[in-house]
């Protein structure tokens, strides 16, 4: 049996190795390194692919989301609402732009943003909400948009670790994660289910004038060259990362329905035990595409099932081992535990077993044995 790993790049790109290799070679040959033809098509392929009118590529996914905030015209100490376990790259940037971060709960089940936190945390300063989409799943976007309509909020969605999540509205409308707020972010780090060979991320929306805005914002707040009219940034996705993720875009929803084959054998062996909840499929508002697959571990020791795994040559990880209220970079007088229990909780319960596209039949089994396996022989101790 092959080696485990939590993520497999190396034998993915050698599926798609003559490919890769002269896209990136008629990059090297044409010269265009900076914004060229592959960055445009690239763009295109992705805006169709998840029908909207533009894609802004830029350097990666936490650009997105700064150039996002920027284009909307938020002020000093106005609100963003986002959620408290999650990766930190929505605080950082609404700290970096000196706006205010609103942390607030997670739903347990999917660990998604509670849309119910959300409208309990709404003040008159509240301009934004950034629901992050977290290991695969998209959170509950129809009840989001409901409320940023009624309070007359911008909704940036955080696609990060769910491009090609197909978000279910109640009368069956089925759009893709990132495209249904007022902007879609996501980063193309390479473990990502649309993952470079360095960093990279993008903008998508459906505004015309908030593409226009975001573009300039982009490249130095220049809607002609040398013509400074916003406070922008520097931030661009190289052509021979386009040309990679060209290559790439049109397996994406085989990638993914990989990913979910893996995610089946674990539900299915892992299902039931008493010391393990499984994901959970929200099924009835989006797809998954496993990102990670986390389990719960309730009335067990977590951390010892990690070094379980570790010693049988099995990689596994904890996203995220500290909520952002409880980051020192983060920590906040107005954050209440009682408020945020949820996070607290997750964080002590959750691991993510390995989940990538490659993971074969025997590695799956010897993983899973591996799992029951250390219950079975806590059991017997």
């Amino acid at each position: 049996m092959d080696e485990i790993r939590m993520v497999d790049l190396v034998s993915q790109y050698e599926q798609i190795k003559t490919a890769v290799d002269e896209s990136v070679l008629r990059v090297m040959a044409g010269g265009q390194f900076i914004k060229g033809p592959e960055v445009e098509a690239f763009a295109a392929e992705l805006a169709a692919y998840l029908n909207v009118r533009h894609v802004i590529p830029v350097a990666s996914g936490t650009d997105a989301l700064q150039a996002a905030l920027m284009a909307l015209g938020l002020q000093p100490g106005d609100e963003v609402i986002t959620a408290d376990f999650s990766f930190a790259a929505a605080v950082e940037v609404i700290h970096l732009l000196r706006l205010t971060p609103v942390l607030v709960d997670v739903d347990y089940d999917t660990f998604t943003i509670d849309p119910k936190a959300v409208e309990r945390a709404i003040t008159p300063r509240t301009k934004a909400v950034i629901p992050v989409h977290l290991f695969g799943q998209s959170a509950d976007m129809e009840a989001l948009m409901a409320i940023a309509e009624e309070h007359e909020l911008y909704v940036v969605e955080d696609t990060a670790q769910a491009i090609g999540a197909a978000c279910i509205s109640s009368d069956g409308r089925r759009e893709k994660a990132g495209a249904i707020g007022h902007v879609g972010t996501t980063s193309f780090f390479p473990s990502k289910n649309l993952g470079g060979f360095g960093d990279g991320g993008a903008l998508f929306t459906r505004d015309d004038e908030l593409a226009t805005r975001i573009r300039a914002i982009a490249n130095h707040g220049m809607y002609r060259r040398y013509y400074h009219d916003e406070i922008g940034i520097n931030s661009r996705l190289d052509s021979i990362q386009a040309a990679v993720l060209r290559e790439k875009l049109p397996h994406l929803d085989r990638y993914n329905e990989a990913r979910d084959r893996a995610a089946r054998h674990y539900d299915k062996a892992l299902r039931g035990h008493l010391h393990i909840r499984i994901p959970k499929r929200d099924a009835v508002r989006t797809t998954h595409v496993f990102h990670q697959y986390t389990l719960k571990i309730r009335t067990a020791d977590r951390n010892r099932l990690k070094a379980h795994l570790e010693s049988r040559g099995i990689p596994s990880m904890i996203y995220y081992p500290v909520p952002l209220h409880a980051q020192k970079a983060y920590r906040r007088a107005r954050y209440r535990s009682a408020d945020l229990s949820v996070s607290d909780r997750l964080a002590k319960e959750v691991i993510s077993l390995p989940m990538h596209t490659e993971l074969s039949p025997a590695q799956l089994q010897y993983i899973t044995a591996a799992v029951l396996g250390f219950f079975n022989a806590a059991r017997d101790a």
